[in-house]
């Protein structure tokens, strides 16, 4: 992986887009506001300054991707006490391009998984991928009581850089996003037990006539990304219902959540949920910690986000949140022990 600063993404950014798109100085203040300071990146800053086509990207995204999944397989397994031939079902999560074999089977020799284990690879739901495949897997665990289920969440968003399409969206795209991946470990013993983190209940809300908000658009060049600059007046006008009937379905209030663990798309964004929740200004440390660190990585985000929650110590019931395409909202209730 490589390291890449904000000021260094700027420039490349100011090479590129600079000569040809009227519109760069203007959204180049758009850097400095992102409340990011560097992301990561599969591929070096040079890559992007030429050229590429479909094989190209999705030749550094299998790339990059297999090794992020060894990576973030190894360390969860290493934290849960777990051997790769213990895991019994994989849940494969990304987005971000095309895996076919997807990445638990490319990377089932060197990990050890089982000829055996059950593969469960999950693509589209882009940001909202995170929560979702933590609802997904731990509801896997349930339905097998004593089996172990790996989650590994994967997104390398940057090879889909497009410097043709000179649009707005572009600009953005290269303001926010990183690469990056994360897994977790998750069993439920035969009276319902888990570990320290008990997984609730999940519930998906997708709003209709939206699909243009965000997504992807395929041409010959490869992915383009769909990013409309009304997500966070969106999410400020419609999120805290999408909250509500999330809770409701478990049972549960506002009231209830000690803490809720979004993802971070964007400052806006951040700001937006702090507003629609009626949080105050700030109360998504973490979030803005990740999005400072690491940038927009989609899917995974949201799990960095609790990695630091649970980290800072912070216990009691939780709402793990997300938005993407479709348009879609992900939730998970969390109850992390004292």
């Amino acid at each position: 992986m490589y390291e890449l600063s904000q000021d260094l993404v700027r420039h490349s950014a100011e090479r590129i887009f600079g000569p040809r798109f009227p519109q760069f100085e203007r959204l180049a203040a758009s850097f400095a506001q992102s409340g990011i300071e560097r992301r990561w990146s599969v591929t070096p800053i040079e890559w992007f300054e030429e050229p590429h086509g479909w094989a190209d990207r999705n030749a550094v995204y299998l790339k990059g991707g297999e090794k992020m999944f060894r990576d973030a397989a190894t360390g969860a397994l290493e934290r849960a006490g777990w051997r790769a031939d213990e895991v019994d079902t994989i849940v494969t999560v990304s987005t971000t391009g095309i895996a076919t074999p997807s990445f638990e089977a490319r990377a089932a020799a060197a990990m050890g998984f089982r000829g055996d284990v059950t593969r469960v690879p999950v693509f589209g739901l882009g940001c909202a991928g995170g929560t979702a495949g933590l609802g997904i897997a731990a509801d896997l665990a349930r339905a097998r009581p004593g089996t172990k289920v790996l989650l590994v969440v994967i997104e390398a968003c940057t090879p889909s850089f497009r410097s043709d399409r000179l649009q707005k969206a572009d600009i953005i795209a290269t303001v926010l996003f990183g690469d990056g991946a994360a897994a977790a470990c998750l069993s439920c013993d035969a009276g319902g037990g888990t570990g320290p983190v008990a997984i609730g209940p999940a519930h998906q809300h997708m709003w209709p006539d939206t699909l243009r908000i965000m997504g992807w658009e395929v041409d010959d060049e490869g992915l383009g990304v769909v990013f409309d600059r009304a997500i966070p007046g969106f999410a400020t006008e419609h999120f805290a219902g999408a909250v509500d009937g999330a809770l409701a379905a478990a049972g549960l209030r506002r009231a209830d959540i000690d803490r809720y663990v979004c993802h971070p798309g964007g400052a806006k964004v951040v700001m937006a949920i702090e507003s629609a929740l009626e949080l105050g200004e700030g109360t998504l440390d973490a979030e803005r910690e990740v999005l400072r660190d690491f940038g927009n990585m989609s899917a995974p985000s949201v799990l960095f986000v609790l990695d630091r929650v649970l980290a800072s110590g912070t216990t009691g019931r939780m709402l793990a949140c997300a938005l993407g395409p479709g348009f879609t909202a992900a939730f998970v209730v969390l109850d992390v022990a004292a």
